[in-house]
């Protein structure tokens, strides 16, 4: 199946869904068709802290429009931050969209865990990644300088395309602090989390959300 996705919200996370895209379709010995559309990540960032759902959806749609006519048959946006107007996108969207949160909500419930922390963008933290998680209590950081640090390097990482050391020990820092607390594993809920986790030993148990994801755009993709 031809894959539509939305990219550019920012550069690694992009490159990320289309790696894990590649590695999948390569080690099944199946031939990937993907078509990419540029979405601009200043534009999202505005309407992510006005929480406008809606006009984000307008643009992602659009966006999807442009896909469909390059011959995508289903479609997906490459962040977890972007899910936070994945309702309102599906209602208006012009091809299938997979969505990345029930995915995250069905694995935290089938590893059977009580209590989840997370990591992201503020609104990822304080809706316990949109308020998908049922089957545990979500922890996220503290509110207040906690939180903000976490959000603030989170939001310069993932614009730069890049981590610095400073910034890993950030996430990591607040990753332990939520085990501390309780969390039994914690939910990676920025795609550009890969940036600081990915081969390092964090020292707590981590569940990257985008990872999922690029595995749910496989399973629809490749029956």
């Amino acid at each position: 199946m031809h894959i539509g996705l939305i990219g550019g919200i920012g550069p690694a996370a992009t490159d990320f869904y289309y790696r894990g895209l590649i590695e999948r379709h390569a080690r099944d010995g199946k031939t990937l068709e993907l078509t990419m559309a540029h979405a601009d990540v200043r534009e999202m960032g505005r309407n992510l802290a006005d929480r406008d759902a809606g006009r984000q959806a307008a643009i992602f749609a659009r966006l999807v429009a442009r896909l469909k006519a390059a011959g995508a048959a289903v479609a997906a946006v490459t962040s977890m931050g972007g899910q936070f107007c994945v309702n309102e996108l599906i209602a208006i969207s012009p091809l299938p969209i997979v969505n990345g949160i029930p995915a995250v909500a069905e694995e935290v419930r089938r590893r059977g865990l009580k209590t989840v922390g997370i990591l992201g963008t503020r609104l990822v933290m304080e809706t316990g990644l949109y308020g998908a998680i049922t089957s545990a209590r979500v922890l996220a950081p503290e509110e207040g300088a906690a939180r903000d640090r976490v959000h603030e390097n989170y939001i310069t990482m993932a614009g730069e395309g890049r981590v610095v050391d400073a910034q890993r020990q950030v996430f990591f820092a607040a990753g332990r602090a939520l085990v501390k607390r309780g969390a039994e594993a914690v939910l990676l809920g920025g795609t550009d989390l890969f940036l600081a986790f990915q081969g390092q030993d964090c020292g707590f148990p981590a569940i990257d959300c985008a990872d999922i994801h690029v595995e749910a755009i496989y399973r629809r993709a490749v029956p």
